[in-house]
This record gives structure tokens, C-alpha cells and sequence, in this order.
């Protein structure tokens, strides 16, 4: 190889293409660190390189939680569920926004559909449980009162 292909790495005429960063794990690293502005713009800037990444999306509107813009982060759900409508994880955290804005009914629904394809993993118990009992709260408090 001569100097200065390895110098430029690449043959005359080549075209130059700019390196893709990794935006996806760069905001899980500043996520990690507490930082979740910093991390949004990193989402942003994945989203833009891929629109439909049901990661980046939903990792945007657990973000867009944990900063309080909870708006923003129905929107997130809502956009990956149009993408996937069995995405166990939007539907779940989806329906923990709604029960914070009243809209029980529809946070039943998403409940439910969570619990129809729950997780599997190690931790899936206390996410399955947390939601049986959200749903069960849910129906106490939507019994008719007499």
C-alpha cells in the first residue's frame, strides 16, 4: 500500500464520505451519566439518520419522562406504536402517562395490551406486576360509586 493511501486512505478520484457516529449508544452513555438534554439531542440526531428506530424512539420518550415533558414523550410512544402496535414497552409506558393525565380508559387499553405480550427477562416480574396493579387500581376506581 503506498504512503499516501494509507496517509488518506483512500485512491484519487474517491469519494470522501463522512464517518456515521454512533448517536444511539453516544446518548445512552450521557443518559447513563444523567445528562438527558445532552441525550435528547443525540436521539434527535439518530432519529434523523433513521426515523422508524423503535429504540431511539422509545428511549426518546422515556428521556422526554425523565426531564418532564411528558407531552413529548406520549408523542414518542404513540409514533413507535403507529410503527409497531405490539411494542410491549411503548405500551406500557404509554399507559403510566395517560393514568398522570386522567385518560384512564385508554391507559386501561395500553395496560392490557402490555400484559397480552408481557416481557420475559430477569426483571419482567416487577414490570408485569407493577402493571396488574395499576390495572386493578384502575378498575377499583372506575367501579360506579353507590
Amino acid at each position: 500500500m503506498g504512503f499516501w493511501k494509507r496517509l488518506f486512505g483512500r485512491n484519487r478520484g474517491e469519494e470522501v464520505r463522512p464517518l456515521r457516529l454512533d448517536y444511539l449508544n453516544e446518548a445512552l452513555a450521557l443518559e447513563r451519566q444523567g445528562d438527558y438534554d445532552a441525550a435528547l439531542t443525540s436521539y434527535r440526531l439518530a432519529l434523523r439518520d433513521q426515523p422508524t428506530d423503535l429504540r431511539v424512539l422509545q428511549n426518546m420518550a422515556i428521556a422526554f419522562t425523565k426531564t418532564h415533558r411528558e407531552e413529548e414523550a406520549i408523542r414518542h410512544y404513540r409514533k413507535a406504536l403507529e410503527i409497531d402496535a405490539a411494542l410491549t414497552g411503548a405500551h406500557y409506558g404509554l399507559a403510566f402517562l395517560l393514568i398522570k393525565r386522567g385518560e384512564h380508559e385508554l391507559a386501561t387499553r395500553h395496560l392490557r395490551a402490555f400484559l397480552d405480550r408481557p416481557p420475559r427477562g430477569a426483571d419482567a416480574g416487577k414490570w408485569i406486576e407493577h402493571a396488574e396493579q395499576a390495572l386493578a387500581e384502575l378498575a377499583v376506581a372506575n367501579e360506579p360509586q353507590g
